[in-house]
This record gives C-alpha cells, sequence and structure tokens, in this order.
C-alpha cells in the first residue's frame, strides 16, 4: 500500500504540472499555489513516507518540478495520472477527489484566472474524477 500511495503522489504531481503546462507556460504563481496546498492539505492526508523517510506527499512537488524542467507536454501528463488512476482506483476516494479539485483550481486560478486551455483541461479532469 504504502508503495502505490508513493506512486499516488508521483502521479499527482503529473496532473498538477498537466494543469499548470497545459497552456504551455508555467508559472511561479501556479507553483506557489501548488506549495501552499501540499503543505495545507496533502501533507495531512496520510503519514506515508517516501525511502528518504520524508512525507511521501512532497513527491508531488518534486516531480511537478522535474516535469517542468523536462518540459513535458501537459496531455502526456495528463494520460498517464489518468491511467494510474484506471489501475489503482482503490488509492482514491470522496476526500482525495475533493482534494484533488481542489488543487487544479488553486492551479489554474493562481495567474490571472483560467484561461481556456486550463478550463479545457478542467474539464478533462472533472470528467476522470467523476468516473
Amino acid at each position: 500500500m504504502e508503495t502505490s500511495s508513493n506512486h499516488l503522489y508521483e502521479n499527482l504531481g503529473k496532473l498538477f504540472y498537466a494543469v499548470s503546462a497545459s497552456d504551455k507556460v508555467v508559472r511561479d504563481e501556479e507553483f506557489d499555489a501548488l506549495h501552499k496546498l501540499v503543505y495545507t492539505h496533502w501533507l495531512v492526508m496520510d503519514d506515508i513516507q517516501d525511502d528518504f523517510g520524508t512525507d511521501a506527499a512532497y513527491q508531488i512537488e518534486v516531480v511537478f518540478e522535474w516535469l517542468k524542467e523536462q518540459e513535458l507536454d501537459a496531455e502526456t501528463c495528463f494520460n498517464d495520472f489518468a491511467y494510474f488512476k484506471s489501475q489503482h482506483e482503490s488509492l482514491f476516494n470522496a476526500k482525495i477527489d475533493r482534494t484533488i479539485w481542489r488543487t487544479v483550481i488553486a492551479i489554474a486560478d493562481a495567474f490571472h484566472g483560467k484561461n481556456k486551455a486550463e478550463r479545457e483541461m478542467l474539464a478533462k479532469i472533472k470528467v476522470l474524477l467523476m468516473e
């Protein structure tokens, strides 16, 4: 279970990056919004630790930053998350889904509100969370 939970946080990093990168520009304000929610919501979600003994929820930020450096495209990251979710439905519940939604909205709103690309990505995420 812990390994799957660690992978959950890694894949959440991909999803949150997908929202930020959906308009082809990843802004510091978007990462700042993510950081705030990792600290206030994701770190208290459970007490799972990564291989280094730190809270596994920090993997969200680590993966996000790595993807930014690699300049991966949003669609690939979204598809990776969607596949992970389809293979690990047991990791998802109403609380996780609400926190995911709260996080993606905060990221999209972080820089002058939601643009068209972000709204389209949010619509895809909403459908995915409702499945």
